[in-house]
């Protein structure tokens, strides 16, 4: 029997409050749409914290809610985050006895916190490590305009981090650094594991961890310093720790402080970083690798899946792009489970990025980034179809 893969991950969790349909060409946005980097202000694809926005604009956010949301009540509420969305997909397309899923992190004492409890209690992943921290449930209020970007839709996210300031390495027990793979996902909204990340990363390799790391827009480097670059932990040492960087094309400029991809995938590469992956919307994905793990990887471009674009534009989905980036990054962890399970001599980027970028597809068909299985499997079986159409499709 192949023996069981454990991934365990720490990261970013909250409540996502989504409103679809807000458009960022409207007049109220444009108000408090950003003017320079880090001044608080609304900007398509980034994050602002909800208490610097609320010293922007100079009101209060929730009255401000309502002026852009027409006072609308949220299309959705689901479960948000980019480690915990990417480690429930990875649970919902393993069986049982593929792997074992474990999520390290906090919720607060309120209404969010129980809806999360509830919600997760429904799911396959292990939530043994996730605590109860303080009062305030971190959550985001996310505002998507599914006609921005040609209609590939984009959004913008107001976060409360609450608890998660108050989560510390010290909850990262000995069996987090006792599993296969480590997920380190949207550290930079649960600020004491993001300062830490050189040492937990080290810690990782030396217990003979897979190390993945999935990034998202860090406000609070990008207010302290919009001109430098972000940190990621204590210095770039933490690069050459990291056997898989998972990251989208804004943060790979911030994080690398270069002005193109070209240049952000260079500095990857030279701080010697295991492997790279750069999505980019809507926009061809990169990859690269360098190490033992994954082997030799020239730059590589591989496109989105075209049966997804086609099912968005046709219109018979009521989705949006939150959580595409985080199921893009599950779908990646979970073929690195199965390959792993195959025992080859190195894990094939490329395959791991092809289930990746359906995965992340496929979250564009629904609203919100978790998908609420009615069964077991029923997630793998919606996927399976455009996983055959995409392989086509780079076959061809």
């Amino acid at each position: 029997m192949k023996r069981k893969i454990i991934v365990s991950g720490t990261g970013c969790s909250l409540v996502d409050r989504l409103y679809n349909n807000v458009s960022f060409s409207s007049e109220s946005f444009s108000k408090y749409s950003s003017k320079r980097r880090g001044d608080g202000g609304l900007s398509p694809g980034h994050l602002v914290l909800m208490e610097e926005f609320e010293e922007f604009s100079k009101k209060d956010f929730h009255t401000v809610l309502k002026e852009l949301t027409s006072g609308n009540s949220p299309d959705t509420v689901n479960i948000g985050g980019p480690c915990i969305v990417a480690l429930i997909h990875v649970a919902q397309m393993l069986k049982d006895e593929q792997g074992t899923v474990r999520f390290y992190g906090c919720y607060g004492n309120d209404e969010n916190g129980k809806f999360l409890l509830s919600a997760l209690n429904n799911k396959s992943l292990d939530i043994t490590n996730y605590n109860q921290i303080g009062h305030l449930t971190p959550s985001t209020d996310v505002l998507s305009d599914p006609d921005y970007n040609n209609g590939h839709g984009e959004r913008t996210f107001i976060n409360s981090i609450g608890s998660a300031w108050e989560y510390m390495p010290d909850y990262l027990d000995d069996d987090f650094f006792s599993s296969d793979i480590v997920v380190f996902g949207g550290t930079a909204l649960v600020p004491q594991i993001h300062n830490h990340l050189t040492e937990l990363l080290q810690k990782s390799k030396s217990k003979g961890c897979i190390t993945v790391v999935n990034t998202v827009f860090d406000f609070i480097n990008e207010k302290a310093n919009p001109a430098n670059k972000w940190p990621l932990g204590k210095s770039d040492d933490s690069y050459k720790n990291i056997d898989l960087l998972i990251t989208d094309f804004d943060e790979a400029l911030r994080l690398s402080g270069k002005n193109n991809l070209e240049d952000a995938m260079l500095f990857f590469i030279e701080k010697e970083t295991g492997a790279v992956i750069i999505t980019n919307g809507s926009e061809n994905i990169w990859m690269y690798a360098g190490n033992q793990l994954f082997g030799d990887v020239r730059v590589t471009k591989l496109p989105v899946s075209q049966a997804v674009s086609q099912d968005i534009r046709s219109g018979r989905f009521e989705g949006d792009t939150t959580g595409c980036g985080d199921n893009f990054v599950g779908g990646v962890v979970s073929s690195l489970v199965w390959q792993l399970q195959q025992d080859k001599e190195n894990i094939d980027l490329r395959e791991a990025c092809i289930m990746g970028i359906v995965s992340g597809g496929f979250a564009c068909l629904y609203l919100g980034g978790t998908y609420f299985e009615k069964y077991k499997g029923e997630k793998y079986a919606h996927i399976l179809p455009y996983l055959e159409k995409y392989r086509e499709q780079i076959n061809e």
